[in-house]
């Protein structure tokens, strides 16, 4: 089959000015100085994405805990990743460089939760066992539009009060009453039921760029959390990368996980929902992006088989599939109560014939011209390859810069595509 053309190119983002995350962080750490007594056992939650500068980030909020006199330490605070179980969350941070060894304090990681009281609604609030237990608690999240719904609340410290600490009990009372009352309601209702009975001091907010880079820190004491966090949201959403397309016939993505989106790969940017979606090909009155196929190449190594998301794709490899832990995917998504994010699509031995056949299965008169857009990830959008029509498309509005000339696609003897030139997630 004749495939299109492609050329490497980088969407021309504004850059804004580089954050010293330390320094920033030293500084907004005084907002807990008063809070915090001599002695005090100070939580720490961390929880299961990929955010950069994730471990020193961690490391200089435990080192300022120490400095005001506190006795840290770190629990896993992610719901039911990692297996819904004690080592899997434990390995979850290690793959981060969360360690005790790494960060000189211990990680509490049991799974056992308190019902600390009930929300507005009448849903059970629960709290991690070792966290309701200490002095006071920090939570430490990145704040962006959530996967599961749209609102004034992303995903972030609010929502980690309540997934995160309520560990899987708490995740699956969350998902079973948003299903009832909507996410945003339950989750800021339980929120407060949490706030109220458990020693939350507060959290680390992070905002990232379209580059994946820190753009903004900012400590967050609990009494100013829910006006912050919606200010913050609002930022996260002008920052968040996305695709510069109205249609693709064809969206390759390279690799889905649990540190690049809690649902594998960003519904945001792909326009896809972890319910399920339609597979007609006619756009009719679909917004932007309407991608008519995705293909996932692989799972990144940081989410330990877990390959929820892959439910929202047309096609994948075989690979892909026998690297799948299956009891920690379908765990994941049966307590998110999503179970068509990890349905298994059709799965190909080579790139090239999943590619050649999800075009094929297109009313596309001319293939050489068919919309096709690879990226390493939906976290990674800022730089990416895409065939010869989509620069034709936006050659002229300044909003792409080429990289590279147009080539053919890059297959080895395998049939597979090349390794991507840039670097994935650390």
């Amino acid at each position: 089959m004749k495939l299109p053309k492609v050329l490497r190119v980088r969407q021309n983002y504004a850059v804004g000015p580089r954050v010293d995350a330390q320094s920033i962080l030293k500084a907004e750490m005084q907002k807990f100085a008063n809070r915090i007594r001599h002695g005090d056992r100070i939580a720490v939650g961390v929880g299961s994405r990929g955010i950069t500068n994730l471990p020193l980030i961690v490391e200089t909020v435990l080192q300022e805990l120490h400095r005001y006199g506190a006795k840290p330490f770190i629990i896993p605070a992610m719901g039911s990743h990692g297996g819904a179980t004690a080592q899997g969350q434990r390995d979850v941070l290690a793959t981060y460089g969360i360690t005790e060894s790494s960060m000189r304090v211990p990680i509490l990681d049991s799974m056992e939760v308190t019902q600390v009281g009930i929300s507005s609604d009448g849903i059970p609030a629960y709290c991690s066992t070792e966290a309701k237990a200490a002095d006071g608690i920090i939570l430490i999240n990145r704040i962006k539009p959530h996967t599961d719904f749209f609102g004034t609340l992303g995903s972030g410290l609010t929502k980690m009060c309540v997934i995160g600490l309520g560990k899987r009990t708490g995740a699956t009372a969350m998902h079973l009453a948003a299903m009832q009352f909507g996410h945003e309601r339950v989750i800021r209702n339980l929120a407060k039921a949490v706030i109220q009975n458990a020693p939350v001091l507060g959290g680390i907010a992070i905002v990232e760029n379209q580059f994946h880079d820190t753009a903004k820190i900012v400590a967050v004491p609990v009494d100013e959390l829910e006006a912050v966090e919606n200010e913050l949201l609002v930022e996260a959403k002008s920052l968040m990368p996305r695709l510069p397309f109205e249609e693709l016939d064809l969206l390759i993505v390279d690799q889905i996980g649990k540190n690049i989106s809690g649902a594998g790969m960003d519904p945001n940017v792909i326009n896809r929902s972890v319910h399920g979606y339609d597979s007609m090909p006619a756009r009719g009155d679909r917004t932007s992006p309407f991608i008519r196929r995705i293909y996932i190449r692989d799972l990144t190594p940081e989410t330990h088989g877990n390959a929820i998301g892959i439910g929202m794709a047309d096609a994948v490899t075989s690979r892909l599939v026998a690297s799948m832990d299956m009891q920690v995917t379908n765990i994941n998504a049966l307590t998110a109560l999503t179970p068509q994010s990890s349905k298994i699509p059709i799965a190909f031995e080579t790139d090239r014939a999943a590619i050649e056949q999800m075009l094929a299965s297109l009313p596309i008169s001319k293939l050489s011209d068919a919309k096709v857009a690879r990226v390493l990830d939906t976290l990674s959008v800022a730089e990416m390859e895409i065939s010869e029509s989509l620069w034709n498309e936006r050659s002229s509005d300044g909003q792409l810069i080429a990289l590279t000339e147009l080539r053919e696609f890059g297959f080895d003897k395998d049939g597979n595509l090349a390794s991507p030139s840039h670097n994935p997630i650390t």
